[in-house]
């Protein structure tokens, strides 16, 4: 996927949402391997719901890659 869809791809219907993909995208999407940025795409493809939920930490994320990246997108949320 192209780097303009990625970005595309991180306009969430939640601002909680926004405001952790967007700042990971810009500043560190790029500098992910590509297996990384894969997994970072398979994250996007969640539904809204199930993203709330891991980010939060109401829920634990099933996949164990996914539940890495999640844990690495939340740690470079932070300014």
């Amino acid at each position: 996927m192209s780097f303009a869809r990625v970005r595309w791809a991180c306009r969430r219907g939640m601002l909680e949402l926004d405001v952790l993909f967007q700042p990971f995208v810009e500043n560190h999407y790029q500098a992910l391997s590509e297996a990384d940025q894969a997994t970072f795409v398979r994250l996007l493809e969640c539904e809204d719901p199930e993203l709330f939920a891991w980010f939060m930490g109401h829920q634990q994320c099933p996949d164990a890659e996914l539940a890495e990246m999640v844990v690495r997108v939340r740690g470079r949320a932070a300014p």
